[in-house]
């Protein structure tokens, strides 16, 4: 019997784990290893957000999460318009599960830990009954509160709420040796591909191409514009692994939901994360925070606390979504682009 069940160990459930009082009893389950466990396809690019919520924190990142080069411009590739422009951004380029697994080793030793596969939850007298598998072995464990930090997926999530709907899409993403030139990072825009977009990276000698495509013949649509890209003249080869999982594009405030019942959800399981970029590690970073300070302040009704904490994160969300005609409509884009605003001058940036 545990105070608290952590499901899923990202940067939400890490830092939730980290910042708990030790009056707590703690487990957490979570699928990552150093190697040959689960780890998560993403660009890997630290947004000023997520940086500022990590300062927050007093957290300072390793040496060995960063990975070469460092980029400060972004290349945006506008396919329905033919245009190529390029715009500073002050990412920081790392090794995402590289990332992850710093933040799972900054947890205290107090804390319990399972690498273990979620399976099933059930409401018992004193809280939750959580079932799991360890290397194919079925465990139990019950706790009072438990928390979905388990990403768009989330098992808990779809405990609490089954019938939440929110706009969701397939992201893919491949890895290549890298034979372009230039390392650069892009931002791709194609509406007869998807209405959201595609990104490539640079890493350590490494070429990543992905993006965020309509679920139906996703793959299809991956490979389509993998084709047109290499048209341009982006250099791919031959994919050295292949990478999917489901994520998350809230479309309003509807689309979040932060728990009940003694059932809490932290980052992309609550639906935090953005629309107009799907950057999704401040928002986790800051919920997992938040809801750290309320449990370890007792606060008589933490549901209700965390539910009003979180709305602020909600608006500023929500609020994006008006950002996203000027980004994803094509003749919006054209406009923005046109205009040269914010734009810098990268020479060879306009071509390939």
């Amino acid at each position: 019997m545990y105070d608290i069940i952590i499901v899923g160990l990202g940067p939400s459930g890490s830092v939730l784990a980290s910042a708990l009082d030790k009056r707590f009893s703690v487990l957490c389950i979570d699928r990552k290893k150093e190697s040959g466990g689960f780890m998560k396809p993403c660009g890997g690019l630290l947004a000023p957000d997520a940086q500022k919520a990590l300062a927050s924190l007093g957290l300072n990142l390793p040496k060995n999460v960063l990975v070469d080069p460092q980029i400060f411009s972004v290349r945006t590739i506008d396919m329905d318009n033919n245009l190529i422009k390029s715009y500073q951004r002050m990412y920081i380029n790392l090794n995402r599960h590289r990332f992850d697994m710093w933040l799972i080793s900054e947890i205290p030793d107090y804390i319990d830990r399972d690498e273990g596969i979620v399976t099933d939850i059930s409401k018992t007298e004193k809280g939750y009954l959580v079932g799991y598998t360890v290397n194919g072995e079925r465990k139990t464990a019950e706790c009072k509160y438990l928390i979905g930090a388990d990403g768009a997926k989330s098992i808990v999530r779809r405990f609490i709420k089954p019938d939440l709907k929110t706009r969701s899409y397939m992201s893919i993403q491949q890895w290549f040796r890298e034979e372009n030139p230039v390392p650069f990072y892009s931002c791709i825009f194609d509406s007869s591909i998807t209405d959201c977009y595609s990104w490539t990276v640079s890493k350590d000698g490494y070429f990543i191409f992905g993006g965020a495509y309509p679920r139906k013949d996703s793959r299809m649509l991956f490979e389509r514009q993998k084709e047109s890209l290499m048209k341009l003249g982006m250099k791919f080869g031959e994919p050295i692994k292949t990478e999917a999982c489901l994520v998350l594009r809230p479309t309003g405030l509807n689309s979040f939901f932060s728990g009940k019942d003694g059932i809490f959800l932290t980052g992309e399981a609550g639906g935090f994360i953005s629309p107009s970029s799907l950057e999704g590690i401040s928002s986790a970073v800051i919920s997992g925070i938040t809801l750290a300070e309320i449990l370890n302040s007792g606060v008589k009704n933490p549901q209700k606390a965390y539910k009003k904490a979180v709305a602020s994160l909600k608006l500023k969300l929500s609020a994006k979504v008006f950002k996203c005609p000027f980004m994803y409509s094509p003749s919006l884009r054209k406009l923005v682009m046109k205009s040269g605003v914010m734009t810098i001058p990268v020479k060879g940036n306009d071509k390939f």
